[in-house]
């Protein structure tokens, strides 16, 4: 439910201010600008009541009256005490707002595997902000709170997660290019998450717990197209009526085009620290593990970024051949993602292309369409500079891949510092264990592709053409496959077979073994 809140803001607070007396007046101006982008029935039916609170206004949002207006819902509990924030005018058309939003609450409903609850608790939850109708978007806020816990059941899975105390920080300001520049931060306290899977049907058990003191989290956008997405919802919700949709369908393809590219870039990281996952076969973990991810918006040559972090590796070593543990990795820096991607024809065509009137509202092989259309723009997928590594070895890769026809044009550069510790701990390993001796020679044999560098670093250009072929460093390693001649498929028509001694002739005979 927290999650709703932050749109609930940009919702209730869509008009400008303007310096203005709170009274019962503008409490109702405010519900009736409101009401556009959540529907008249919403107020009508108390899921959200504007009141007037001393110098502020009042928004109540009652979830449980929010979830009994639901068609067809299935929960067979729901109790969510409402939330309320308080909105102020400013004289600069901008609002002070802030909330109470510590809670407990909890709602069971029959799920796939049958019966599913949840609890949630959050202790003295408060936030504050500064929000800007002209952007649609806080300028400035803080949120704290004292704990969080939740507890989740169902017939196979039991989850008990927790936070300790946190904050949040938030702004927003005007981007160069439309839209607006958001950043987040955020930290979380005494994380730990305790997951019991207990399959009966299987009989498997499997408890996990995975625990950090602090966990923490970054967000950033640009260009993020926060006026025409209001606008979008906006008319969702007076079209809610498929006949007016229809007969506003131009007015439809209108608003999404000026929301595209939706945003120009989003970034976000998720960190942990003294990170540690607790299972029955031992404890893994890392002195700092962090997760990243971005991704442009819809444009003709957009990039998606991930990439994963650690320092610190703990694995358990107990289910390991005991000459492999010299050679695991105590760092790793992987990143990989994708270029040249192509979202912005796609949009477009798909927008100019729907027709509500028509059913299916997109030709049944547009999917077929756009697909082609996006692989003729060749994207790319990217291994960017990546490390594993230990006090003795380290292993860098980087690399590209295409598809320009059915096989991948591929090209991955592979080196690696302290290759002779690999092969001492296998030769040592292989006098007495039999795996070690299986993989020895192999060890040996890949070295022979390597090209020493100056600084003693052994690397493999590796290179995978369309046409099958594959080459190390120049070397071919595996030839173009064969190509076939359909013409030696083809029969004349003649059904004699040929058989080697018989002295039978003929073209476009076949041979028989």
């Amino acid at each position: 439910m927290k999650r709703v809140l932050p749109l609930v803001f940009l919702l209730a607070l869509g008009a400008p201010a303007f310096a203005q007396t709170v009274d019962g007046q503008g409490a109702k101006q405010l519900s009736e600008d409101l009401s556009r982008y959540v529907g008249k029935k919403a107020l009508d039916t108390g899921v959200l009541k504007v009141s007037v609170e001393g110098d502020a206004y009042r928004i109540a949002i009652d979830f449980k009256a929010l979830v009994e207006a639901l068609p067809d819902q299935k929960l067979l509990k729901f109790d969510v005490a409402p939330y309320a924030l308080k909105v102020k005018p400013r004289s600069d058309g901008s609002w002070d707002v802030s909330m109470d939003f510590s809670q407990s609450a909890s709602f069971e409903f029959n799920g796939p595997e049958g019966l599913q609850s949840t609890q949630f608790t959050v202790k003295d939850g408060k936030g504050s902000g500064v929000y800007d109708p002209a952007l649609a978007a806080f300028t400035s806020g803080v949120s704290t709170i004292a704990s969080m816990t939740m507890t989740s059941k169902d017939a196979k899975q039991h989850v008990d997660a927790s936070f300790g105390a946190g904050t949040a920080n938030f702004a927003a300001t005007k981007a160069a290019n439309g839209g607006v520049d958001v950043t987040m931060t955020q930290k979380m306290s005494s994380f730990t998450e305790a997951v019991n899977f207990d399959d009966p049907e299987s009989g498997m058990k499997f408890p996990v717990t995975i625990k950090s003191p602090e966990l923490s989290v970054t967000a950033n956008g640009k260009g993020v197209r926060s006026k025409p997405l209001l606008d979008l919802l906006a008319f969702a919700v007076a079209n809610e009526d498929e006949a007016a949709l229809k007969a506003n369908q131009a007015q439809l393809k209108s608003l999404l085009l000026a929301a595209l590219p939706v945003w120009e870039r989003l970034d976000g990281t998720y960190g942990f620290k003294d990170f540690a996952v607790e299972s029955p076969i031992g404890t893994f973990g890392a002195t700092q593990l962090s997760t990243a991810f971005g991704m442009d918006g819809v444009s003709q040559s957009g990039k998606i970024n991930y990439a994963i972090k650690a320092s610190g590796l703990k694995i358990p070593q107990q289910m390991l051949p005991g000459w492999s543990v010299a050679l695991l990795p105590t760092d790793i820096d992987l990143n990989f993602g994708g270029a040249n991607i192509d979202l912005d024809s796609m949009a477009k065509k798909a927008i100019e292309t729907l027709d509500l009137n028509k059913n299916p509202p997109l030709p049944e092989d547009f999917g077929d369409q756009i697909s082609a259309d996006f692989l003729a723009k060749t994207p790319k997928a990217v291994i960017g500079h990546s490390t594993l590594k230990n006090k003795d070895i380290e292993i860098a890769l980087e690399g590209e891949m295409t598809f320009p026809g059915e096989k991948p044009d591929a090209s991955v550069t592979v080196d690696i510092a302290g290759y002779d510790k690999i092969v001492e701990a296998l030769q040592t390993a292989a006098k007495t264990d039999p795996e070690a001796a299986q993989y020895f020679p192999m060890v040996l044999a890949v070295k022979g592709f390597g090209k020493t560098l100056p600084d003693g670093r052994i690397e493999w250009a590796i290179n995978a053409k369309p046409d099958g072929s594959v080459t190390v460093n120049g070397a071919m390693l595996k030839p173009a496959d064969a190509v076939e001649d359909d013409s030696t498929d083809q029969d004349d028509g003649t059904d004699q077979d040929v058989v080697p001694g018989e002295g039978n002739s003929g073209a476009g005979a076949k041979l028989q073994p």
